[in-house]
């Protein structure tokens, strides 16, 4: 009864999170260092973390924090969308950077996307010959 009671009102699953990330946070041996991260490694785990952190996926963030070696301080928004010559629209500052970058690649570089966030240039230089193909296209050989 107390598991239903909890998984009607929505939090077996916030528990369930928690619990994992506790567990994880105990086990992680903090005395191994962590690898660099490159600095393409950086940018994708941020646009991750704001992804995660937008849709309240809170315990998932700091895992990936703590697992990745990603600086705990977030980096500022501004400074992500420069770094990914990313223009944004206010339309678009409302949603994580990811959002827009999906949506514009989905439409094609349409402007009738919802969200008007236009990378000015391909995304990192890595795999260029990937952006754009389908999943069939990418994997056909």
């Amino acid at each position: 009864v107390l598991k239903d009671t909890l998984e009607k009102r929505g939090v077996l699953g916030q528990i369930k999170a928690r619990i994992r990330a506790e567990v994880f946070n105990a086990l992680d041996d903090q005395s191994v260092p962590r690898p660099p991260l490159s600095h393409e490694n950086l940018l994708i785990n941020e646009l991750i973390r704001e992804y995660l952190e937008y849709n309240k996926y809170k315990y998932t963030a700091s895992v990936l924090t703590a697992e990745s070696g990603q600086p705990e301080v977030p980096l500022d928004r501004e400074f992500l969308a420069k770094e990914l010559n990313i223009i944004e629209d206010t339309k678009g500052k409302s949603v994580p950077l990811l959002y827009g970058i999906i949506s514009h690649f989905l439409h094609g570089g349409k402007e009738e996307s919802t969200q008007n966030t236009l990378p000015k240039a391909s995304l990192l230089t890595y795999p260029k010959h990937n952006l754009g193909k389908t999943p069939v296209e990418r994997n056909h050989k």
